[in-house]
């Protein structure tokens, strides 16, 4: 009863108009579940753009990051993001070093056993090769043999390695797989030549060759939903309320619209630990 209750009193709460601000404000979130109180802390690795990256000026910008903001006030939060490599993410989450991961985390059941899931956003792989597509790359036989780059120990990786084995059961020569700190790191070595392409998500890929810096050669790899991560189920249950409450409102589609991302077509929920 006392969850049903939060959940209903949640919702009427967070279902106030996108960006504009409440008359009033009640944190339904308990200090207890937070790292720090009255403070929504989020991780991002910010070398994704237009998702998540920092501008010309060291301001922290991007899809990801307004949602996550978005979501903060929602809550009556304060929003706080953590600029951190992947890599260090899921451990931090279980160290309470920061509340909800908010990075373009892919859904996997291997997280969804080790955290709370909320499903929001669908995207999918690319790869990016120098401007003019020199080798005349179009499909992943013509990757055979290549260096590429990606960041190391993601979906993404997982994902190149199994590109890799599926190459070398057909006969051909398995990728020359370059694992990098993140991705902006991976995108630097494909502009200097130390790397023939390199993996990312469709948005980022899609960005960088709008901006003229490379080549999107194959994209719509692997599509799968992307979710924050939780420890705390209910703040996950919060999370999930507010953005059921954007999307009724339209909040939640005009974002991703601006940023031409497709969002996830299931119900806000939260999956995680039996």
């Amino acid at each position: 009863m006392e969850r049903r209750a939060f959940l209903a009193t949640g919702a009427s709460l967070l279902a106030t108009p996108a960006f504009a601000q409440a008359p009033a404000c009640v944190q339904v979130i308990p200090n207890g579940e937070l790292v720090k109180a009255g403070t929504l802390t989020m991780s991002t690795n910010p070398t994704l753009p237009p998702m998540q990256f920092v501008d010309s000026t060291g301001t922290l910008k991007g899809m990801r990051v307004e949602l996550g903001t978005e979501i903060a006030r929602r809550l009556c939060l304060q929003a706080e993001h953590v600029r951190v490599e992947f890599a260090a993410m899921i451990p931090g989450l279980a160290a309470r070093r920061w509340d909800m991961i908010n990075t373009g985390m892919f859904y996997t059941e291997e997280r969804q056993r080790l955290m709370y899931l909320v499903r929001y956003e669908q995207q999918a792989i690319s790869v990016s090769v120098p401007n003019g597509n020199p080798r005349n790359i179009t499909k992943v036989d013509d990757l055979a043999g290549l260096r590429v780059g990606v960041e190391q120990g993601g979906f993404e990786f997982r994902r190149t390695t199994d590109m890799s084995n599926d190459l070398r059961a057909k006969g051909l020569a398995p990728l020359q797989i370059r694992a990098f700190d993140n991705f902006a790191v991976s995108f630097q070595a494909l502009r200097a030549g130390q790397l023939d392409a390199a993996i990312s998500i469709d948005s980022t890929a899609k960005e960088y060759q709008d901006r003229g810096d490379f080549t999107r050669a194959i994209s719509g790899l692997y599509g799968t939903p992307i979710n924050f991560g939780f420890r705390s189920k209910l703040l996950a249950e919060g999370v999930a309320s507010v953005l059921t409450a954007m999307k009724a409102d339209g909040s939640f589609q005009a974002l991703l619209d601006r940023y031409g991302v497709t969002p996830y077509d299931g119900p806000f929920e939260v999956v995680g630990p039996a």
